[in-house]
C-alpha cells in the first residue's frame, strides 16, 4: 500500500513541463492522424441533415457565410459539411453563395477551394459566388424582394445578367433551401426574420456554441430546420454524412486534452491528501 502511495505522490509532484508536453501530445496527435469518435448526433443536427436530404432534385440552394476567421474552427467545418452533403447526392443542385460579413467572402473562397479539390465544380454552372454586400438585415430584405437590385455583379465583377445560372433567380422565393453559417450579427436571426419567415423557404443554421440557447427557440417553433451547435454540431454532421473531417479531429483533440487534465487533477489531489495524512501521522 505504501509503495502505491509513493507512486501517486511522484505522479502528483511531476514537473509541470511534463504535463504541458503530455497535453500538447494529446491535442496534437488526433489533429495529425485520422480519428473516428463514437459520436451520437443530437436531434437538432439530425433535423439539419434531414432537411438537406429532402431538398427536391435540381434545386437552388443558398449558403450564406456570415462569420470570420475568429470563429472559423467552429463554423467552417459546418459549411463544408453542408456543401459536401449537397454535392455528394449528385441530384443536380446548384449552390449560390452570399456573405453578410466582409470576412465571409474569404471564408467562402477558402471553402470553395477545399470543395473543388474533392469535386470537379465549374463556376457559373455548379455554383455562383455572389459575394459580400454591406447593409446587414437590409441585404436579407433586399434578397427577399429583388435579388438583382442587391447583386448586379458577382464577386468577380461578372454581370449577373450574363451568368447562365442566374436565369430565373430573382429573389429568395426562387430557392428551395437556405443555410447560414452564423457567428452573430448579422446572421441567423436576420435570415429567420427577414428571409425565411416572409418567403417560407426552409432555412437551417450553424452557429457558435455560445449562440445556441438564443437560437434554439427558432428550432422549436419550426422556423429553423435544425441547428448545428458549434464544433460538436459540426462533428455530428460529419458523422451523419460519413465524411470524417477537421471537426471530428478537433473534438478528439479536445476530449483527449481534457482527459489528460482531469487525470492530473485527480493524481494531484490524491498526492496532496496522502502527503497531508503522512505529515499529520508523524
Amino acid at each position: 500500500m505504501r509503495f502505491l502511495e509513493d507512486i501517486l505522490i511522484k505522479f502528483g509532484s511531476v514537473d509541470r513541463r511534463v504535463i504541458f508536453v503530455l497535453i500538447g501530445l494529446a491535442v496534437l496527435v488526433p489533429l495529425l492522424s485520422p480519428v473516428d469518435l463514437a459520436i451520437r448526433p443530437t436531434p437538432s443536427s439530425q433535423k439539419v441533415y434531414d432537411a438537406v436530404d429532402s431538398i427536391p432534385d435540381n434545386s437552388n440552394v443558398l449558403i450564406s457565410f456570415d462569420y470570420g476567421p475568429s470563429t472559423r474552427p467552429e463554423i467552417h467545418p459546418m459549411t463544408l459539411g453542408i456543401m459536401r452533403h449537397i454535392l455528394s447526392q449528385d441530384r443536380g443542385h446548384k449552390i449560390y453563395i452570399t456573405c453578410l460579413w466582409p470576412d465571409g467572402l474569404y471564408m467562402a473562397k477558402d471553402a470553395l477551394k477545399t470543395i473543388n479539390e474533392e469535386y470537379d465544380l465549374v463556376e457559373h454552372e455548379d455554383y455562383v459566388l455572389l459575394g459580400f454586400r454591406p447593409g446587414n438585415e437590409a441585404i436579407v430584405k433586399g434578397l427577399a424582394s429583388d435579388l438583382r437590385k442587391v447583386f448586379t455583379v458577382d464577386a468577380a465583377q461578372n454581370p449577373i445578367s450574363e451568368i447562365p445560372m442566374m436565369e430565373g433567380i430573382n429573389n429568395l422565393n426562387d430557392f428551395q433551401f437556405m443555410f447560414t453559417g452564423s457567428a452573430g450579427y448579422p446572421g441567423t436571426f436576420e435570415w429567420v426574420q427577414y428571409g425565411a419567415d416572409p418567403t417560407g423557404v426552409p432555412l437551417s443554421s450553424g452557429t457558435t456554441s455560445i449562440q445556441v440557447n438564443e437560437v434554439m427557440p427558432y428550432v422549436q417553433s419550426g422556423q429553423l430546420k435544425g441547428i448545428l451547435a458549434g464544433m460538436p454540431g459540426a462533428a455530428e454532421y460529419e458523422k451523419l454524412i460519413e465524411t470524417p473531417g477537421i471537426a471530428i479531429q478537433g473534438m478528439a483533440a479536445q476530449s483527449y486534452g481534457h482527459l489528460v487534465i482531469v487525470l492530473f487533477i485527480i493524481l494531484g489531489n490524491l498526492a496532496y491528501f496522502i502527503t497531508e495524512r503522512r505529515e499529520r501521522k508523524y
